[in-house]
């Protein structure tokens, strides 16, 4: 189970991988990552970018399909992901798991957290568990 708390509440959702997509602030490419939700932890399996953007270009071992980049991200699992807004954009991120899609953090200063339960346990109602 993947849970994104917002502003405006806890969002849950039933998926193991999900991806989280954004348009980089100046170069106004698009990055996509996909995500998996496995042991109660949040992983990066893959990553995809038009090209590259200020301090944020393609590592080694990226390979270009097109205009693409692609890589498998060497991040250890990570028990929380906090994304915060700039409101430089023009967007927020967009976040899809199978076919349900949401655009979150569209205002600058929003704040969001996602985080992963075990199998199929609920989002906890607080947040702070």
């Amino acid at each position: 189970m993947i849970c994104l708390l917002t502003a405006a509440g806890l969002i849950s959702l039933a998926a193991e991988t999900f991806t989280l997509s954004w348009q980089h602030s100046t170069a106004r490419t698009l990055w996509t990552e996909t995500w998996e939700a496995k042991n109660a932890t949040l992983r990066p399996i893959l990553a995809r970018i038009e090209g590259p953007g200020a301090g944020m270009e393609a590592p080694e071992g990226a390979w270009r399909e097109g205009s693409i980049w692609i890589w498998h991200p060497q991040i250890a699992p990570l028990r929380e992901v906090h994304l915060a807004a700039s409101g430089t954009t023009g967007s927020g991120w967009r976040l899809c798991a199978g076919e349900i899609c949401h655009d979150v953090g569209t205002r600058a200063g929003t704040a969001l957290r996602l985080s992963a339960t075990e199998g199929a346990t609920p989002c906890p109602l607080n947040p702070d568990q």
